[in-house]
């Protein structure tokens, strides 16, 4: 019988040779992504990767924690402000630029979490969407970060490695992803993790053991709009461009669905739920190409609604998605994942 007898043990990368096989299959594989496929997947890649990170922090947040946060598309905007304004302003180095902006986006994100010490439930969700909403606003108003025309964003070089295409951001944005991946991963198997959990599943009895409800809790947030930062820095270099209206109530719709659609309380089913809502977020923006189904929609939209709505039809099906997770698998894509492995495992009987 395989028992676990240190926390330590908690923390492995490999608990076995089966897990280092699959795994070194997959390093293999991200390795050589971008010379087996169009530059389009490369960029679709990219994409995933940004979504992954900023799933992953607020998946620390929501289902580690039990704090609902609608307000994520502020931070992001913060962090590709902060990144972009620091390299064209003051000529900060890159990797600099992007810790400094996260690092804002975490000093907010510790202001916005003192409200979730009185706050709880859809309480604390409006006054986070409180907070999302009035960053465009304040981003659209200050004339030193391109007011409502956006700022572009300056080459990017890394110890004079000049990253400008997709295929050589993509080794960036896969570094990132690995490492934060890999540190939410041991965040949640640890001391922290536990007490996030706790907090989560009662409060108040976890104050009761001796748990500071107001430091984890803030630092839940901090974490998250940490991961978040980052990601939104890293998302200003793909786009080449940001301007205010990019960061709006529907990119914290989105964000939140990935994690709902993945697996609440599951670092796998960040990954998976935000892979499966950029591919859809790509694909679905041209939708009225699509043969048979453009047309379709087309008319449908003519005919009983407004044909000015028809391109955000993809809400629709995001909508709808995230109504059938909640009805049939409440566990999300994480849940149907488990629910296969049992099912393997005692086949056939």
């Amino acid at each position: 019988m395989d028992m676990k007898r240190s926390y330590y043990e908690d923390v492995e990368f490999f608990s076995s040779k089966v897990v280092f096989f699959w795994f070194s299959l997959l390093v293999i594989f991200l390795i050589f992504y971008p010379f087996l496929f169009k530059n389009y997947y490369v960029y679709m890649a990219n994409y995933m990767a940004i979504n992954i990170i900023v799933a992953v922090g607020l998946n620390l947040l929501v289902g580690y924690t039990g704090q609902i946060s609608l307000g994520h598309s502020g931070f992001f905007a913060i962090g590709a402000y902060a990144t972009t304004y620091l390299m064209l302003k003051f000529g900060t180095p890159f990797l600099v630029a992007l810790l400094i902006g996260a690092s804002i986006s975490a000093l907010f994100g510790l202001i916005i979490g003192i409200p979730s010490l009185k706050l709880e439930g859809p309480y604390l969700s409006i006054a986070t969407l409180g907070f999302g909403l009035s960053i465009t606003t304040v981003l659209g108003r200050l004339e030193f970060l391109g007011g409502r025309q956006g700022l572009h964003t300056p080459d990017l070089k890394i110890f004079g490695w000049l990253v400008d295409t997709d295929r050589e951001f993509y080794y960036l944005l896969i570094t990132f992803t690995f490492l934060l991946v890999f540190a939410a991963r041991n965040i949640v198997k640890t001391r922290v993790g536990r007490a996030l959990m706790a907090i989560r599943d009662e409060d108040v009895a976890a104050e009761c053991m001796g748990i500071n409800l107001t430091l984890y809790k803030t630092m839940a947030f901090a974490v998250s709009a940490f991961y978040t930062g980052i990601a939104g820095g890293l998302y200003a270099f793909v786009l080449r461009f940001i301007e205010p209206e990019m960061f709006g109530l529907m990119m914290s719709i989105l964000f939140l669905g990935m994690i709902v659609v993945g697996g609440l309380g599951s670092i796998m089913g960040s990954i998976a739920g935000a892979m499966i809502f950029s591919w859809l977020d790509l694909e679905l923006r041209n939708i009225l190409n699509i043969p048979y189904l453009g047309p379709f929609l087309t008319e449908l939209s003519r005919s009983y609604f407004s044909i000015t709505g028809v391109s955000n039809i993809q809400f629709i099906i995001y909508g709808l998605i995230i109504v059938l997770i909640m009805v049939f698998e409440p566990l999300g894509i994480f849940g149907f994942w488990i629910r296969t492995k049992k099912y393997w495992k005692t086949w056939p009987f």
